[in-house]
């Protein structure tokens, strides 16, 4: 994506029960078993069964490395696709499959959980929670969901509308649901849940939107609610539900409470058994600007921090924050990795993590002490992290609070969700890395509206940012970073033709493999990021591959789908003869010839166009309108997603109920949103103008 003279969007209790009767069907001759049921011992002891994927993270420690050799540096160019599973979607696919005892559990767009044969891809049942359409208005990152958990005979997986559900692995039949978020819009769950002890640990998004973040356990066995931890202070005059949330009440100012607050826990967590700790890693505030949220100042903790937390009763134990004040999304969600380290004084028991601000982390995961912090990224908000507060020595400007700033990173980050992954074996951490900047200007007129994009940034204000002010901070397109948190330093990159890659596996065969938003999917070596092998999927590739054994043979599996930031912004994919935009899973073994279908390439025909009068300063307004409010779901430049309408084939008869679609709420039940408290009438048209123009640009 080229840089642009505009600011873009970037995103990136009461227990009940509800019954709900779930789809189910049944093919093939296989059934899942569970003559062995998941347990804490064999999640600990994975490395012994490594044949099989029981957790997100494959161990506890978040690793994502397999200590399977069959597929080696030696070999791996015999790699070939084993089997293919496609999913009626067009949605995003962020799913890590688990495997347990020859059995695939994996999740799709809309919270939809498969169980597949591990070694045929034979589906053998499909639970569909029903999540309704219109829940994704309050998703700021399309509907995708990033996997499910084991734990006894059961799968559990999180909906995007804020519900558990645990679903038998053995039939797919709905054992118990329960509702996580007392059905507060706009919450949304997109991650995947860990089961610790006996309990079911899930967090939420939706600080965009305007909610207080919390952490939740509920019981495996019954749905029971054990615990809930609220992440940032409420209101003072109802009190705190704990003293660590009375200790960062102190760092707020104003009236944060009745904008929600945020620091939700979307994605990441690991968990330590010999410590007995859960490490938490949470979100941006609500809104992203500090001016609006919190305008005395302060650290408001604990927005983009780390936390320690009892996993029995999510007690506080110690937090670490990695940008204080945060103000420009820079959350501390992404993937933490646990590890045991000689750092040349004795092994240390660490937990290092990449978030978006572009640092690389490494605390003592028992004290949540600063080891080191080092720029993993160029990045012009901080100069670096000082070791002895473990703050971040800012650089005049990187506010806003005055005039526009262009920063890098942008609220992409330096690292996303994708997981990043920890090889014992070459001492690196490999990271996808992400590379844009961002233009950010204050909101002096800022107004909070319930259940709508709650940001604090001026976009009319952005959008007199220049080319030239761009371009000073250009595009990284790397796949992969390889770390070495004991040197501090990058060891090799793998450049990349996109700026957008998916999660990363190593393996013990010295191997690396990640896909891509362009749909290769390739195998690097792991000690010098050599490529090795590649192949296409025929559909982008944003997920995290994994690895497992069945009857001896090694294979690996990597889920494909379009959608989310680079299906938004690389726009619509239908007429790229190598990617269609469908949800797929594709496995690999030694030696195997199957094959993928063709990529269709459809040609779409342009429909007639309404005879609307449009001016120049109308379409000025519309775009900048619509980078505000619209880009984030139909494209940069209104080009389409391949997952959400291309507006530029929008027909006559959309353009005539414009209005009603866009202020009245009247496509809602196919997950429209509302936009008639933040949109004037002008406003929406002036979007429509803009529209047309990019339409009528297609007949040039």
């Amino acid at each position: 994506m080229s840089a642009r003279p505009f600011a873009f969007l970037f995103l990136s209790g009461v227990f009940r029960v509800v019954v709900i009767v779930p789809l189910i069907f049944f093919v093939g001759c296989g059934e899942p078993t569970t003559e062995h049921p998941v347990t804490a011992e064999r999640i600990i002891n994975a490395d012994s069964e490594p044949g099989n994927w029981l957790s997100h993270g494959r161990t506890y420690d978040e690793q994502r490395f397999s200590p399977l050799t069959q597929i080696n540096d030696g070999n791996v160019a015999d790699l070939g696709l084993a089997w293919h599973f496609d999913i009626d979607t067009t949605r995003a696919m962020e799913a890590t499959p688990l495997i347990a005892d020859g059995v695939m559990y994996v999740t799709a767009a809309w919270s939809v959980l498969y169980a597949l044969d591990a070694s045929t891809g034979t589906p053998l049942w499909k639970y569909d929670p029903q999540v309704p359409k219109s829940w994704s208005t309050y998703a700021c990152c399309d509907v995708p969901n990033r996997g499910a958990a084991l734990w006894g005979d059961m799968v559990y997986v999180a909906t995007l509308d804020g519900y558990l559900a645990a679903v038998d692995a053995a039939t797919g039949t709905e054992v118990w649901k329960v509702d996580t978020i007392d059905r507060q819009a706009p919450f949304t769950i997109t991650g995947a849940p860990r089961v610790v002890k006996g309990k079911v640990i899930i967090g939420n998004g939706g600080a965009e939107y305007g909610v207080r973040g919390f952490v939740s356990a509920f019981d495996a066995e019954t749905g029971e609610l054990i615990w809930k931890t609220y992440i940032v202070p409420g209101n003072p005059a109802d009190g705190f539900e704990s003293d660590a949330l009375r200790m960062a009440a102190d760092t707020w100012s104003g009236e944060w409470w009745t904008m929600g607050g945020g620091g939700t826990a979307w994605d990441s967590f690991a968990y330590d058994p010999e410590l007995d700790l859960l490490y938490v890693g949470t979100g941006n505030g609500s809104p992203w600007n500090r001016e609006v949220r919190s305008p005395g100042g302060g650290d408001n903790l604990f927005l983009s921090s780390i936390l320690a937390l009892r996993p029995d009763t999510g007690e506080y134990v110690w937090h670490y924050q990695t940008t204080p004040g945060d103000t420009w999304d820079y959350t501390a969600t992404q993937h933490m990795i646990l590890a045991d380290i000689d750092f040349g004084g004795g092994v240390r028991k660490v937990l290092m993590q990449a978030p978006k601000n572009g640092f690389f982390y490494v605390l003592d995961r028992q004290t949540g002490k600063l080891i080191s912090a080092d720029a993993y990224v160029p990045l012009n908000w901080a100069s670096h992290v000082d070791l002895d507060t473990g703050r971040p020595v800012e650089l005049e400007g990187a506010r806003y609070e005055q005039n526009y700033k262009v920063i890098f990173p942008s609220s992409w980050g330096g690292h996303n969700w994708h997981p990043m992954s920890y090889s014992p074996h070459t001492g690196l951490v490999y990271i996808p890395l992400l590379g844009q900047a961002e233009t950010f200007a204050n909101s002096k007129e800022f107004a909070f509206i319930e259940n709508h994009l709650n940001l604090g940034l001026d976009f009319e204000e952005s959008s007199k940012v220049t080319p030239e002010e761009l371009a000073e901070h250009p595009e990284i397109a790397v796949r992969i970073s390889a770390w070495d948190p004991v040197a501090r330093k990058e060891v090799f990159r793998i450049d990349s033709g996109s700026a957008w890659n998916a999660g990363v596996l190593s393996t013990a065969g010295n191997l690396v493999f990640q896909g891509e938003a362009s749909g290769e999917f390739a195998a690097y070596a792991a000690d010098s990021g050599e490529q090795l092998w590649s192949t296409y999927a025929n559909t982008g590739i944003m997920a995290p591959p994994v690895t497992f054994e069945v009857d001896g043979e090694q294979y690996v599996t990597v889920v494909g789908g379009w959608g989310i930031f680079m299906g938004m912004f690389e726009g619509d994919p239908t007429a790229d003869e190598s990617r269609d935009a469908i949800g797929r899973v594709l496995t690999y073994k030694l030696g195997a010839k199957a094959t993928l279908p063709r990529a269709t390439a459809e040609t779409r025909p342009l429909p007639e166009l309404p005879d609307i009068e449009t001016t120049v300063e109308q379409i000025g307004h519309g775009a900048v309108l619509y980078g505000a409010r619209c880009a984030w779901c139909h494209g940069v430049n209104a080009r389409g997603t391949g997952s959400v309408a291309d507006l530029r084939y929008a027909t006559e008869e959309t353009h005539a109920i414009w209005t009603a679609i866009v202020l009245d709420g009247a496509y809602v039940p196919r997950g429209m949103p509302v936009f008639g408290e933040v949109l004037t009438e002008q406003e929406a048209l002036a979007i429509q103008a803009y529209v047309l123009d990019e339409a009528r640009q297609l007949r040039r």
